[in-house]
């Protein structure tokens, strides 16, 4: 799929978001294995969260769509069933890495795999501390998908994470719902706490000190009625749209705001945007609320440390704010950039070549000049959702019309997203 865009003359009016990925991923799982009946809304429509109820729906559990409503019949803690074939993660990294602390407690055999792009990122993270509670696994060549998990009785674990990772910490957590005592994950520095959410709102037991997260074993998860709020990595797309393109005032309904994530609200405002929060509610434990957004002198800024981890899906747009700034943009510490669904750093630059602008890149992040005027090309998002979307809001601004080719990466993520962005662009 080839999509054009246009240079847009402003980015404005009112838009609603799909469900946020990461907390529809864990709905859907925590729904599979509690008890009773849970409904879901606005559940994200991505192709990486269809994939986890493809899954869950696999290993027994009766999923029915209905207005816009997933309501998915849980089979209990001990209740899912053996798949037929292998569990197809499709693109989705976090229905791998996530699903796999579940599967690997069960009293079957599993194998779980999915595309080209997921079968070459790299598996260990989860190897390394489910096999120390116990389980089973093998991987193909010793670290990439598919899995092939022998269900086992696993044991709580003390873990601290090598380095610092959302998934790798809930995958631990929900194993360790099947380990009896108590399952304690240290983190190097905070990552986003979704599940520990998540798990508290389904009635598990979970405890949280600073940094280490500790979990009860052997719940009886319970059925819950939940939204799930307007994904704020998918906002940041927009944000940053309306930040660059004259004219623009943009508002935003129903975006999360939990705290783990919202630094990339702190980060944008203390790079100079005029921005503000409105009608801030709670759901599920998760805020929410309304982002306004106009256009701004942005100044640029430097990402490193935690913040680099806290931000590390929306750099790819984050460096297009930063070739487009005053100051430019600085990104260390972002070596897992180059293990997503394609190696970041690298699609970053060629299209950034591509375009006319000017980056450094390291081995693990890059520099960007600011005040760099944006040509028109062809553009490529790699197979890669993020990229394709970071690079069409890049377009917005160029000299002339360009081009992304398959542009329908974007829908592992937000399918409708070219058609909201071209709707805030007045076309």
């Amino acid at each position: 799929m080839r999509e054009q865009i246009r240079p847009a003359a402003s980015i404005t009016g009112a838009i609603q978001l799909p469900g946020d990925k990461s907390i529809s991923h864990r709905y859907a799982m925590l729904a599979a294995i509690a008890e009773g009946t849970t409904k879901l809304e606005n559940y994200s429509t991505g192709a990486d969260c269809q994939s986890t109820l493809a899954c869950v729906r696999a290993l027994g559990a009766v999923i029915d769509n209905r207005d816009g409503v997933i309501s998915i019949q849980g089979r209990g803690l001990d209740g899912l069933r053996e798949p037929a074939d292998m569990l197809d993660a499709g693109n989705s990294g976090s229905t791998i890495r996530m699903l796999s602390g579940i599967l690997a407690a069960q009293a079957f055999e599993s194998r779980i795999g999915g595309d080209e792009s997921l079968s070459r990122r790299p598996m260990q993270r989860i190897l390394d501390p489910l096999r120390q509670m116990g389980a089973c696994l093998d991987a193909r060549d010793g670290r990439f998908p598919p899995l092939t998990i022998h269900g086992s009785q696993l044991h709580p674990i003390e873990y601290t994470l090598p380095v610092a990772s959302a998934q790798v910490k809930s995958c631990v957590l929900l194993a360790g719902l099947y380990a009896d005592g108590r399952t304690t994950v240290h983190e190097p520095v905070r990552t986003r706490d979704h599940t520990e959410l998540a798990l508290r709102e389904f009635g598990a037991d979970v405890e949280v000190l600073k940094r280490s997260i500790t979990i009860i074993g052997r719940p009886h998860l319970q059925a819950r009625t939940l939204r799930v709020p307007g994904d704020l990595s998918s906002a940041a797309f927009f944000l940053v749209a309306a930040l660059i393109v004259p004219e623009s005032n943009l508002t935003i309904h129903g975006v999360g705001l939990n705290p783990t994530r919202s630094t990339l609200l702190d980060f944008l405002v203390e790079m100079g945007a005029d921005l503000k929060v409105l009608d801030v509610t709670s759901s599920g434990g998760e805020l929410l609320g309304d982002v306004r957004i106009v256009k701004s002198p942005i100044r640029g800024g430097v990402l490193e440390k935690a913040r680099t981890a806290a931000l590390i899906d929306e750099i790819p747009v984050l460096a297009v704010l930063g070739a487009a700034s005053e100051e430019g943009l600085i990104v260390r510490d972002a070596s897992e950039l180059r293990v997503k669904e394609t190696d970041r750093i690298a699609s970053i630059a060629e299209n950034f070549r591509r375009m006319g602008l000017a980056i450094e890149t390291r081995e693990d992040g890059f520099e960007i000049p600011g005040r760099q005027k944006f040509h028109a090309a062809e553009l490529d998002s790699f197979g890669d959702h993020r990229i394709a979307m970071a690079f069409s809001v890049a377009a917005l601004i160029a000299d002339g019309e360009c081009v992304i080719e398959d542009a329908g990466a974007a829908s592992v993520s937000f399918p409708e997203f070219f058609d909201t962005l071209h709707r805030a662009a007045g076309e």
